[in-house]
């Protein structure tokens, strides 16, 4: 039996979206969790990988921060910029050896979340994440028991969040429901802090990545600027990915709940 670790971080923004240049709701019209399928027995070597990636491909940075590269982090958001993109082949280059990396070791990269459709005064941002996670813990345990050779375990490995208890309580919730058990999740997340752990900074590398594709995906009208995401990266993530999307109409989905359906 396969044991698989999941590192997940969020993309987009928790927060209500009316338009890009609304003053005020203005963030991203997606909210979700992204990041990859890892068997556990490769995680020291991938750790070890990323953090020599990282240290080449921001050498400049990290030297400057006078922080060790081991607890230097940088945002997935800030790195995948229209401008870093256009500008730094390097970057292109790693993006695309990242997910032959994880592929090569048998993982997958994964991602799950909606466009936010709600009205301004529903918008309920603890319903909204605690509807992702669900999802994902779901979607993740459908990949175990249906598309593994033989049936696979996983552990959940998130970033902290300031609502840790809660989040962990829904997972713990989950696993054990009466009508659908998600019997191949081993324990509640972990929740971890990212500077420390190599695979939660690459899990968040990936989410700013999506995050930027889901905003062309979903509303594209007013992100033209983000095609350029999708034509670097978007056939490549589509041919590493499992179990992964973000839908625009969450409410015909069985068992998605949308972000204005819980208290």
């Amino acid at each position: 039996m396969t044991l698989f670790n999941v590192y997940l971080d969020e993309f987009g923004h928790i927060g209500p979206y009316l338009s890009r240049k609304h003053p005020k709701y203005k963030e991203s019209p997606v909210f979700g969790l992204a990041g990859f399928i890892i068997p556990t027995h490769e995680i020291r070597g991938f750790s070890t990988w990323f953090y020599q990636q990282k240290c080449r491909l921001l050498d400049f940075e990290i030297k400057r921060s006078h922080a060790h590269p081991a607890t230097w982090e940088k945002k997935g958001s800030a790195l995948y910029t229209v401008h870093n993109v256009e500008k730094y082949r390097e970057l292109r280059n790693f993006t695309n050896r990242l997910f032959n990396k994880i592929d090569r070791l048998g993982g997958h990269l994964f991602y799950v979340g909606l466009r936010k459709t709600s009205p301004i005064e529903e918008h309920n941002p603890k319903s909204l994440y605690l509807a992702v996670l669900r999802e994902a813990i779901k979607r993740l345990n459908s990949f175990c028991e249906e598309d593994c050779q033989d049936s696979a375990l996983f552990t959940l490995i998130m970033d902290e969040h300031e609502q840790r208890l809660q989040f962990v309580t829904e997972a713990a919730r989950a696993m054990f429901n009466a009508n659908e058990p998600r019997r191949c999740l081993v324990e509640p997340p972990f929740q971890v802090e990212s500077h420390l752990y190599q695979t939660v900074q690459a899990a968040d590398w990936i989410a700013g990545l999506v995050g930027r594709m889901g905003c062309h995906w979903q509303a594209h009208e007013e992100y033209p600027d983000f095609e350029i995401f999708s034509t670097y990266f978007e056939a490549r993530l589509n041919a590493a990915s499992v179990r992964s999307g973000i839908r625009s109409d969450p409410k015909n989905i069985p068992g998605f709940i949308s972000d204005a359906s819980l208290d």
